[in-house]
């Protein structure tokens, strides 16, 4: 498969990026003529990007926002489903990533319901493992055509808890049959240590051997990163910008080598970060040779691919090629495969970079 013109030509790890906003405009447009609803912007892909792309500095609100235009278009829908999967791993081939791990809530693509929030009161027109199967189904059959590894992450939502504890089963449930994780996504405000679903599906994962990552430190304080380590025993951090407020946590997180899953022009848009991206909190965990990832989030409504991450921290941040392998390399070695697969992963990176297996 011909690849696009890349900042970093060499094979890529991804660890963070939503199923959910990967989504092809051209996927959307055709499941809604399918369903006969109508679009804002009528029916061409560019009119359809116009509402949905997220084009300055705002808050990771209104980047939520963005979801309620498109997903009514695919929720619930079996053929979209599968085929959004298969498209997602067709996209991460042409961008030169040879893993990837991809992350969504079962429930959301069941059916989703955009009033009121929080969304999905209603029942589904699939059920929530019928989704994971269909995933499953267009993960491999990309991996298959594209020939790169692809695993999935299944997400809890903070507004939602009542939704943890069946997502905890799913990630038992295929464990062994492409899900590797559970994460943790949504408003970072909401008193965690109150709810006592999450808490549980968590304590459960860690029972049985589910990994563990969670969106922390992003819209939130240090004390989420906190929560998210010494509350839910989360193994990597999704973004964690704000984890640099607090100098002891700091500290005690590049001791424990915590992956933080990294996201430039994401964190940007959202207003997680000073706009200035010389002032990012990825030029000081790169100085301090921190253990983290480059990653889209959400290449829809972000508006991005990972050739802009890539080149923001080129241009703006300093990376070199050297810093890039070095980049990849902890996303591998902190990647949710199985032991014997994630060193085989790491040997592709190792033989790619021209490097002596470590």
């Amino acid at each position: 498969m011909e690849q696009i013109s890349q900042t970093f030509n060499k094979p890529k790890v991804e660890l963070h990026v939503h199923l959910d906003a990967t989504i092809k405009p051209e996927t959307i447009l055709h499941f809604a003529k399918k369903k006969q609803m109508e679009l804002p912007g009528g029916e061409s892909a560019e009119s359809l990007m116009e509402k949905v792309v997220c084009k300055s500095p705002g808050s990771l609100t209104e980047f939520l926002s963005k979801f309620n235009i498109y997903m009514p278009a695919v929720a619930g829908d079996r053929e979209a489903v599968k085929r959004i999967a298969y498209e997602f791993v067709e996209m991460k081939a042409k961008e030169g990533v040879i893993y990837a791990e991809v992350r969504y809530n079962p429930h959301l693509f069941a059916n989703f319901n955009v009033d009121p929030i929080p969304w999905g009161q209603k029942e589904g027109d699939l059920s929530p493992e019928e989704v994971v199967n269909l995933v499953n189904e267009g993960l491999k059959e990309g991996e298959r055509d594209f020939n790169i590894k692809v695993k999935s992450i299944l997400c809890c939502l903070r507004h939602i808890p009542s939704w943890s504890l069946e997502v905890v089963e799913l990630c038992k449930k295929y464990k062994n049959d492409t899900v590797v994780a559970i994460d943790l996504a949504g408003d970072e405000s909401l008193n965690n240590k109150a709810v006592l679903e999450h808490l549980i599906a968590y304590e459960e994962a860690v029972r049985c051997g589910v990994h563990r990552t969670v969106h922390a430190g992003e819209a939130g304080p240090a004390s989420v990163v906190e929560e998210a380590v010494d509350v839910l025993k989360a193994e990597r951090i999704g973004h964690g910008y704000h984890t640099l407020q607090d100098p002891k946590l700091y500290k005690r997180l590049l001791e424990m080598d915590m992956h933080f899953e990294m996201c430039p022009w994401s964190s940007y848009i959202t207003g997680a970060c000073d706009t200035d991206f010389t002032n990012h909190p990825l030029v000081q965990l790169k100085a301090d040779e921190a253990n983290f990832s480059l990653n889209t989030d959400g290449p829809l409504p972000f508006g991005t691919t990972l050739e802009k991450d890539y080149s923001i921290a080129r241009n703006h941040m300093g990376f070199s090629n050297e810093d890039f392998m070095r980049v990849n390399i902890n996303a591998a070695r902190s990647c949710f495969l199985p032991d014997a697969e994630k060193q085989e992963l790491l040997n592709q990176l190792y033989s790619a970079y021209g490097m002596a297996a470590i």
